[in-house]
């Protein structure tokens, strides 16, 4: 690997050496107390920039700058000049999207090679939802009063300010996704990026001005969870918050939000099932359960991290499965060779480390991986390769609890009707993996199995006009989709006596 003496960052043009401030009203404004936070180079350790560090008064502000848009200019605004509005976005978006790549990379350490091609999802959602804008519309509903002489029908109205809270694992496309469904319903926003990678976000809010949106309508606040999160989830202001994070994160904002009775969407943590038949085509199936759990260093919510195997192939597969780990190249991020980046922060490299050692304790046995990589190069990053343990029993830790790193269990299996309760014994239900060259089976366990997607001899595809979300305790509400849109939506009914 060859990390550079010197951090790109020094010829990026956004990180210019100034500290980066906070989106208010149109304008590039300090945090109200002054203080700023550092983020830094998982690859190198390396600091990128000082980031404003916002704080209730912040989130104060923005959000009365996003409710004046509301009832103010934002109102006044067609349907199709929303459309416009995000086209355009999409247009700026698609010529800076090397930038905003390179940011993620330098930001939270994904690779350029996995961040560059997102670019398809990022301009997709912003053209879905421009297309969106002008289709939203109630219905005339005939109804069942005497003599004919009533009529009823529905509006769709905006709910007002949306607080969008973006975790740190895929930061542009996250913001992207949530601002684009609300401003084309005619939202305005308080966005909170993550403090580990605050970066592009901010590079976005230039963009947004660019783009001709009006005063207000889109305000961006970073600093930390704990004090501009939980102020603008508490904010008696805000009419909604959409999440995406860990569940015991969202579950503090659920408990925030009950003031005003906010309307919320929550996209949380997931300990998917992968499960692999005998009977399925294994060439395919080794690399599509190996980045499903490996991709972007583990760090995604719904990665298949729990690996079941059906017992006859099991040892074959679970080998294949370590063999093709390793033979993915761990580097620095804007190496275009790189195949898995960093872990995003010194914490996450603990917390990951920390599981790893767990399952160790625990009897589990890391067959690939098992241990962070120290020499030479990777000495001043958080670099995990990809680890696969087997002899897991189902109530070890690394098999309940979500590691977020490039960490998979190997658990076998025999029996059909056991194994989909043993993959449904989790408190979490975001994504599941099905191989099988067997329609009915298919079927079968896409019915049985208590998740929000089930992906079928592959892993992971997502599309702006595909919901996406989860059960249980990996959140409610949808993103992409039809579904999304009614989540910051009011229904309004109208009746009229037409005698």
């Amino acid at each position: 690997m060859n990390i550079p003496v010197q951090t790109a960052a020094n010829g990026h043009p956004f990180l210019n050496g100034q500290a980066k401030r906070l989106l208010i009203n149109n304008q590039w404004v300090e945090a109200a107390s002054g203080k700023t936070f550092p983020t830094y180079d998982p690859g190198n350790g390396k600091l990128l920039a000082h980031v404003a560090e916002g704080d209730a008064e912040d989130i104060n502000r923005a959000v009365a700058a996003a409710r004046r848009a509301f009832e103010g200019s934002w109102r006044k605004v067609k349907p199709y000049e929303r459309q416009e509005l995000l086209l355009k976005l999409a247009e700026c978006v698609d010529r800076n999207w090397q930038e905003l790549a390179e940011l993620d990379t330098l930001d939270m350490g994904a690779p350029i090679s996995f961040v560059m091609p997102r670019k398809k999802r990022a301009i997709g959602l912003l053209r879905y939802y421009a297309g969106a804008a002008t289709m939203i519309h109630g219905e005339t509903t005939d109804n069942s009063m005497t003599g004919g002489e009533y009529v009823s029908y529905t509006v769709k109205e905006p709910v007002g300010v949306v607080g969008a809270i973006v975790p740190w694992n895929a930061p542009v496309t996250s913001a992207i996704w949530k601002l684009a469904t609300a401003l084309a319903t005619g939202c305005t926003v308080v966005l909170k990026p993550s403090e580990e990678s605050p970066l592009s976000a901010l590079r976005l809010g230039e963009l947004i001005v660019e783009a001709g949106f009006p005063e207000g309508v889109v305000n961006i606040v970073t600093g930390y969870g704990h004090s501009a999160g939980a102020a603008l989830a508490s904010h008696d202001g805000v009419n909604k918050i959409s999440f995406t994070g860990s569940t015991v994160t969202g579950q503090k904002i659920v408990q925030a939000s009950a003031g005003n009775l906010k309307r919320l969407t929550m996209e949380l943590g997931g300990k998917s099932p992968d499960i692999v038949f005998a009977d399925a085509d294994l060439d395919a199936a080794v690399p599509g359960a190996g980045m499903g759990v490996f991709g972007n260093s583990g760090q995604i919510c719904m990665a298949g991290t729990r690996l079941f195997v059906e017992a006859k192939i099991y040892e074959e597969f679970v080998h294949r499965v370590a063999e093709y780990g390793k033979g993915l190249k761990v580097g620095y991020g804007l190496d275009p060779q790189t195949q898995l980046g960093p872990l995003v922060s010194r914490n996450q490299l603990q917390r990951v480390t920390g599981y790893m050692e767990s399952g160790v304790r625990d009897g589990a046995i890391p067959i690939s991986g098992g241990e962070r990589l120290t020499e030479g190069d990777y000495a001043n990053g958080y670099y995990v390769p990809p680890t696969v343990f087997t002899n897991v029993h189902e109530n070890m830790k690394i098999a309940r609890e979500e590691i977020f790193g490039p960490v998979v269990v190997a658990i076998p299996f025999e029996d059909t009707d056991d194994l989909i309760r043993r993959a449904n014994d989790t408190m979490f239900g975001l994504g599941s993996g099905i191989w099988t060259r067997d329609v009915g089976k298919a079927h079968k366990l896409a019915r049985a199995i208590e998740a929000g997607t089930v992906w079928v001899n592959c892993y992971g595809p997502t599309d702006p006009a595909v919901p996406f979300g989860g059960y249980k305790m990996s959140g409610f509400g949808r993103e992409s989709g039809r579904e999304s849109l009614d989540a910051y939506l009011n229904t309004k009914t109208v009746w009229i006596k037409t005698d």
